[in-house]
């Protein structure tokens, strides 16, 4: 394909540009017996009487950074909402709204990425739609997937009882500070994007979990927030057991942000029952993308709805979120 082709209204039009667009590169990567159909709605098969069922839209500024790109997140943001919930992903929905003037090269390389992301978590993209807009009407490209999986084991906060431990999947605050650093063209070296799929990780230790969250926009400390409101307990966690990359760390410093509040995609928090703690420990660490997996707190008999941390001065103080997003259009 040649680099200087790029999106035109004609290919959003409907007519022999859109099929060609379709035919020739979203089927490329994405052909299989369903899509391939191009149906107006798919027909899926499915085992469980109780499905999961999840949309997102992904609208990350700049769309590619240190070697990843919007496909990445978008496929793996909507396989990790569904695994965190207890469920085995199986489909995906693509919508694409591209703005006029979009690289073609530049699309092939998001749908390479995507089809490489879903390949790997075991699901396939059965439906779809492609929208071309005016120039200035979108900034580049904007994806939504929807996705649908099977509940094996439904995860909710009403399951966490006082004493679960709260473990987490591995090192955090990378993604946020990596775009950070692309956007902003801040010349940082080593820091890196966390996006993956985390289904291997959610099915290791799925028949020992009470709940699990993925680490998205506001990290680690929106997450515990949301999940002690849902649950009414309070929870604790202790700063120096929280695993965090010495790069994380030094970017964070020198940029003055909190890396407990910093974005991840290939993250989750995990509350299980302390009796299980070594065991989901060690499953996580068995798994590619859970290797620096810690445990890092629990919850409290307490009923006030807060989180708490412990300093590495021994104090102790309430956890709390930002009042605004110092850091949009990570997603």
């Amino acid at each position: 394909m040649k680099t200087d082709k790029v999106i035109t209204l004609e290919h959003g039009a409907g007519g022999e540009a859109s099929r060609a667009l379709i035919n020739k590169l979203v089927l490329k990567y994405f052909k299989n017996n369903i899509l391939a159909r191009l149906d107006d709605a798919s027909a899926l098969v499915m085992r469980s009487k109780k499905i999961a069922f999840t949309t997102d839209s992904y609208v990350v500024n700049p769309v590619f950074f240190d070697g990843r790109n919007i496909g990445d997140i978008a496929l793996c943001g909507t396989v990790n909402d569904l695994s965190v919930k207890g469920a085995a992903a199986k489909y995906i929905s693509l919508g694409l709204i591209i703005e006029e003037g979009f690289k073609l090269l530049d699309l092939e390389r998001i749908l390479k990425s995507m089809a490489a992301r879903a390949n790997e978590a075991g699901v396939q993209i059965v439906t779809g739609d492609t929208k071309v807009v005016q120039r200035g009407a979108a900034d580049k490209i904007f994806i939504n997937t929807s996705g649908i999986g099977e509940i094996i084991k439904e995860m909710s906060p009403e399951n966490i009882r006082p004493g679960d431990v709260i473990i987490v999947s591995g090192f955090l605050g990378g993604h946020g500070m990596a775009v950070m650093n692309a956007r902003h063209n801040l010349g940082l070296k080593g820091l890196r994007s966390d996006v993956a799929p985390l289904c291997e990780i959610t099915r290791a230790v799925l028949p020992y979990a009470h709940m699990m969250r993925d680490l998205t926009r506001g990290g680690l400390t929106s997450a515990l927030t949301e999940i002690s409101g849902s649950c009414d307990l309070d929870i604790e966690i202790d700063a120096g057991k929280i695993p965090l990359d010495s790069v994380v760390k030094a970017a964070s410093a020198l940029l003055g942000t909190d890396p407990l509040q910093s974005a991840n995609e290939g993250k989750l928090v995990c509350f299980a029952p302390a009796a299980h703690a070594e065991k989901v420990l060690k499953l996580m660490r068995a798994q590619k993308y859970g290797k620096h997996a810690a445990v890092i707190g629990r919850v409290l008999k307490t009923k006030n709805k807060k989180v708490f941390i412990k300093t590495s001065v021994g104090a102790r103080r309430l956890l709390k979120e930002r009042a605004g997003e110092n850091l949009p259009r990570l997603c």
